[in-house]
């Protein structure tokens, strides 16, 4: 699929939506290529008017704020004139005595706002009616003091109030008002005109109005006012406005040596902003009992949630959720795919949509996905490893390998396994059946296929000196499965295909086996990962213990048989689902 096509399936998504009939008005969007790719708006601005949403229609984004305030933030940091790692009480005095909830707290520092480690309690409904709090009542507030839950810096706990102090921050800090801070250091620089802190600042024709759904009806939601803790909530926008901003983010990666231009945090700055700052726990989650768990991994960096997809890799974003209101913004940074979703219902969860959304851009390659690249020296140090394969050199193996490789094995060894693999195998040639496999750019791993049969996979990780030279050579010969050994796991392989997988009653098994377990994970696999094919073989000596992949849409399974060498009969069967790793870029 294409860029097309994974477009009309994310408009596909947002209909579904909007068809439940639960959501007023929907405006969405696609950041691909560092611009608003595509936009779309579903329903009404205004309950009972006909007025479709669009890239330009302004909502209340809520919580997607802290993006804003944490981007001032850093700001402020880089132009040294805050630090993070300061008691908050050194920036707001109100706060100077503000601890954890034990005598052995330290004080809450700025960094412990910022990535939600304060202690403080989550407080999602309380703290969205208190963002148009008069600063006066703040102030009040502020100096009667506050309870935490955790000490600060040990645990994740998602707090409102805490970027309301962040708010007050950055205005003492800076000597402006924080929405002047925003507007002036971040807005206007990106030409972000539409994005504003009141809904008198927005054309009524564009304005969103905000509601909940109460015993079937839509009630509208009257506004706040800019208040004191607009810093965790107070900002309006479009989604036209939230592409250049999620494009902003998105640019940061991949680190490079391109001039910096066009936005007024560093690139630097804004990969830091991106990743983990503060863990929250991991979730596994099931969709159903026959298909793999979701996990769930990621934490808080600098006002935006980062998340470790297995299949996607590195996503971040915010959502939004507000009386009125809900929304929310996230994107891939390998591939600059992000998708912005907007909606005029308290607490619409168009984090659900928008996440469906990007996982469809990005899985159907809406655009490149940009994946470890390994470095010059790592491909020329495969180009050394497959020479010293074919005939070994002394002087060669002495200028590519560092000089822990002669104490961690000696030479010796070495030149005689690669005799062994060499009269096993015969001349090898790259193996297009396995892919190559880089962790970073110093480290490969490739396949070689021999040509009296079987395939030699080698691994190679290079040192960070200059030039870098090879600090591990790893090979592992595996002959091809002999033909008793290839029928035994074609007739595995046939059993999870089947109505009912069972152990096929052809192949012995040894006495030792538990017919029942084995059985029982036979039809796991097949429930789980089959329909499964037959892969090439990955271990083993060919005749008596043998691993291979069996290959499926939904995964990998690593099948283990291993015989008894007095009686023949199958003494060890491993069904192994292949560990699932997010992509790295």
């Amino acid at each position: 699929m294409g860029t097309e096509d994974a477009l009309r399936e994310v408009d596909g998504i947002f209909e579904r939506a909007a068809a439940e009939g639960t959501i007023p008005g929907i405006a969405y969007g696609v950041v691909i290529s560092g611009e608003l790719g595509h936009a779309a708006g579903l329903g009404t601005l205004r309950h009972g008017e006909d007025r479709t949403p669009d890239a330009d229609s302004v909502f209340r984004i809520a919580s997607m704020t802290k993006s804003f305030t944490a981007s001032a933030a850093t700001l402020l940091r880089d132009e040294g004139l805050l630090r993070f790692d300061e008691p908050v009480g050194t920036y707001v005095p109100a706060l100077d005595d503000l601890r954890g909830p034990t005598a052995d707290s330290p004080p809450i520092t700025v960094r412990h706002l910022l990535t939600m480690a304060s202690g403080l309690p989550t407080d999602d409904p309380w703290g969205d009616r208190l963002q148009g709090m008069e600063l006066e009542r703040f102030a009040e507030l502020l100096a009667g003091g506050f309870d935490g839950v955790w000490a600060p810096g040990t645990a994740f706990e998602y707090s409102n109030l805490g970027y309301g102090m962040l708010g007050r921050v950055l205005t003492n800090v800076s000597g402006t008002e924080y929405r002047e801070l925003v507007l002036q250091r971040l807005l206007e620089p990106l030409g972000m005109r539409a994005t504003a802190y009141t809904a008198d600042e927005v054309p009524a024709e564009r304005l969103a109005l905000g509601y909940v759904r109460r015993d079937g009806s839509f009630v509208e939601e009257p506004f706040d006012g800019y208040g004191a803790l607009a810093s965790m909530g107070g900002i309006f926008a479009s989604v036209r406005d939230l592409a250049v901003w999620v494009a902003g983010f998105a640019d940061a990666f991949p680190p490079r040596d391109d001039p910096e231009a066009g936005h007024p945090l560093s690139r630097a700055s804004r990969r830091e902003m991106q990743q983990v700052h503060r863990a929250f726990d991991p979730e596994l989650r099931w969709t159903s009992p026959d298909a793999a768990p979701e996990l769930i991994c990621g934490g808080y960096g600098l006002g935006l949630f980062v998340t470790h997809d297995l299949r996607l890799g590195h996503v971040v974003g915010h959502s939004g959720g507000y009386p009125g209101f809900g929304s929310h913004m996230r994107w891939h940074p390998a591939s600059g795919v992000g998708v912005i979703a907007l909606a005029n219902r308290t607490y619409a969860p168009m984090s659900t949509y928008a996440a469906e959304a990007l996982a469809a851009l990005v899985t159907r390659e809406a655009a490149p996905i940009r994946k470890v690249v390994p470095w010059n020296a790592t491909r020329a140090a495969r180009t050394r490893m497959e020479t010293l394969l074919r005939a070994w050199d002394d002087d060669l193996a002495a200028g590519a390998f560092a000089f822990n490789v002669e104490l961690d094995d000696p030479v010796e060894r070495r030149r005689a396994e690669i005799g062994r693999i060499r009269d096993r195998h015969g001349a090898l040639s790259p193996d297009p059946d396995l892919p190559t496999e880089s962790d970073s750019p110093a480290h490969l791993v490739w396949w070689l296929r021999g040509e009296r049969g079987g395939r030699v996979r080698v691994e190679i990780l290079l040192t960070g000196e200059r030039p870098p030279r090879v600090q591990a050579l790893e090979l592992r010969s595996v002959p091809d499965p002999s033909p008793a050994m290839a029928e035994a796991i074609r007739r595995v392989a046939e059993s999870i295909a089947g109505p009912v997988p069972t152990w096929p009653d052809a192949l012995q098994l040894d006495d030792g086996v538990d017919r029942v377990a084995l059985d029982r994970a036979l039809r796991v696999a097949s429930a789980g990962f089959g329909p499964l094919a037959v892969g090439p073989a990955i271990r083993g000596d060919g005749d008596r213990d043998v691993t291979v992949e069996l290959r499926g849409e939904r995964g990998t399974v690593d099948l283990r048989l291993a015989l008894d060498p007095e009686t023949g009969a199958v003494a060890t069967v491993s069904l192994v689902p292949r560990t699932v790793s997010a992509p790295r870029a």
